[in-house]
């Protein structure tokens, strides 16, 4: 077996399309441990990516430059506003698809196309190329960025003319896939194909990376900690949660006394945090921290960790950091809107809380740090969903199409 896997993004930190891409391609090889794997990487940035920890045979790297011309900038002034189509982001497609269109894609048996952030611009690179009809497409995420629930933008000219575009490459490619079972119906319907979408939910594999530095780590201070590692955006509501727990340790000497609650935020979203609870000194509103140290305190400092799912009413995306928390064994709580791709997922009432209900996110906090100051027990909160049996039988599939 042959496979090509041509990425946008194997970054090791700040980024899960990154980690979950580099866990993908340790799956891969593990699910077909014999077969030649060829990576492409199409990346935009000049830092070290460890790419040596990557079990494949052969990578070719290049590095774009995106810097879109003065003259395309100056005309596109006029010209987007006139006929609906940017070209600045047409230039950008192009770079891409310069690259992918000199790749001898031919010998192989399966070639999959990953996209990364929110623009996809190396899956809108491909159309009209060749290569499409031999390849398994990948949406990180909903496109365009109007389709993306908790985004709150508009549809625009622009993005009509992007749907376009990514409704040929649709057509034009082998497969279609997503990380989850919600984007995927979403995807099928939104672009009115009768091809399938099907799902590969991420995966998270310790391989890839290098988790040695653990330098940065804040140290444990109570009995139970509760960690949030993560961003703010897309109708992810993290205040109600932290407004519960205030009230759990006014009330409950215990609770006050033996628990702290840890978020890891980027500065401009923990500065509004930190002014609001910085009389409370069980919570602790501080700046990100690398993979490697961050992966430590979810592992080894956390006894809780918290998941927030876009909303308010409704995530259709997988949380990049699930098939991780996974690995741990450990309680999380997830907040989750009344229809959620985890809500398919956990198997256990105990660990996800309807995002928008105060009393439901405050007693099953409550539950979980009353469970925690008496037991350290694994739990399973997603069950086998991320078994490596359950990605061999997603990913087979997806092959055989």
């Amino acid at each position: 077996m042959r496979f090509l896997v041509i990425a946008q993004d194997l970054r090791i930190s700040g980024t899960s399309e990154g980690i979950v891409s580099r866990s993908f391609l340790s799956k891969l090889r593990v699910t077909y441990p014999n077969a030649l794997i060829d990576l492409v990487y199409l990346k935009n940035h000049s830092n070290d990516d460890q790419l040596h920890l990557l079990p494949v045979n052969s990578v070719k790297t290049h590095i774009l430059n995106l810097n879109v011309p003065f003259f395309t900038k100056l005309i596109n002034r006029f010209y987007w506003r006139l006929f609906g189509i940017s070209l600045n982001t047409d230039h950008i497609y192009k770079v891409y698809r310069s690259y992918i269109s000199k790749i001898e894609y031919a010998s192989y048996d399966h070639i999959f196309i990953r996209s990364a952030g929110l623009a996809h611009e190396t899956i809108l690179g491909t159309k009209d190329l060749p290569i499409l009809k031999k390849a398994i497409v990948n949406f990180h995420d909903p496109y365009p960025l109007f389709w993306y629930v908790g985004s709150n933008k508009e549809l625009t000219r622009l993005q009509l003319f992007q749907m376009k575009t990514m409704f040929k490459v649709v057509e034009q490619s082998k497969t279609c896939m997503s990380s989850a079972h919600h984007m995927s119906n979403d995807l099928e319907f939104l672009y009115g194909t009768r091809k399938k979408f099907y799902t590969l939910p991420h995966q998270y594999a310790d391989a890839v990376f290098d988790l040695a530095d653990n330098a940065a780590v804040l140290p444990k201070n109570k009995k139970v900690t509760i960690s949030y590692h993560g961003a703010i955006q897309f109708g992810r509501n993290i205040e109600i949660l932290l407004d519960a727990y205030k009230e759990l340790i006014e009330n409950n000497i215990l609770f006050q006394e033996n628990t702290e609650f840890v978020l890891r935020l980027k500065w401009g979203e923990l500065q509004k945090l930190a002014k609001k609870y910085e009389s409370i000194s069980n919570i602790k509103v501080l700046e990100t921290l690398n993979f490697s140290n961050s992966c430590y305190e979810q592992k080894h400092i956390a006894d809780i960790n918290i998941i927030l799912e876009n909303g308010p009413l409704y995530c259709n995306i997988l949380v990049g950091k699930a098939p991780f928390l996974a690995e741990i064994k450990k309680p999380i709580l997830s907040l989750s809107p009344s229809r959620s791709e985890l809500r398919n997922i956990i198997t256990d009432d105990r660990f996800i809380a309807n995002s928008n209900d105060k009393q439901e996110i405050k007693t099953k906090l409550e539950n979980l740090i009353i469970d925690r100051l008496h037991s350290n027990e694994p739990v399973y909160p997603f069950g086998d969903f991320f078994s490596l049996e359950n990605f061999k039988k997603s990913l087979n599939e997806i092959l055989a199409n």
